[in-house]
């Protein structure tokens, strides 16, 4: 689980060609979700924040941004969480592409409010590269975690 994070946290910050950089995922809400699926006795809310923290920093965005954001995330799945489960992974990512566009959507009005610049519109496409990685990803990390659900 941290060296997860430890690779989630460092994709959100590898430099990337200026053409593509807004479609750069949220890759440790990816991670975040995941634990949150495959590990709840492991990650819940009170992680969730102090990694929010952690990634603040790391980013050098307003603090209590990321994890405002990742504490919204946690909870909601943490809600869904015995549903998703049995969900097949084609639709456990159009749930996470709904969530991944609901963050941006509190990201742009939190930013709105604060009289930030608007972003633009590729940016927009971050939460769809999400939804398009979560299948591997998923199969990835379970994977790793020595497939905890006999997929």
């Amino acid at each position: 689980v941290p060296l997860c994070v430890l690779v989630a946290t460092v994709l959100g910050v590898v430099p990337l060609p200026e053409a593509v950089q807004p479609l750069r995922p949220f890759w440790l809400a990816l991670i975040v979700a995941w634990m949150v699926i495959e590990l709840p006795e492991r990650f819940g809310i009170g992680r969730a924040f102090l990694l929010g923290l952690l990634a603040d920093m790391v980013y050098g965005s307003l603090l209590g941004e990321h994890a405002l954001r990742l504490v919204l995330l946690t909870f909601v799945l943490q809600h869904f969480r015995a549903r998703m489960r049995f969900f097949p992974l084609l639709q456990q990512a159009m749930v996470i592409g709904v969530l991944l566009f609901a963050d941006r959507g509190l990201t742009a009005l939190l930013h709105l409010v604060l009289g930030q610049a608007a972003q633009p519109w590729l940016w927009w496409g971050a939460p769809l590269v999400g939804m398009l990685l979560w299948p591997p990803l998923f199969v990835l990390l379970d994977r790793l975690g020595h497939g905890r659900r006999g997929r």
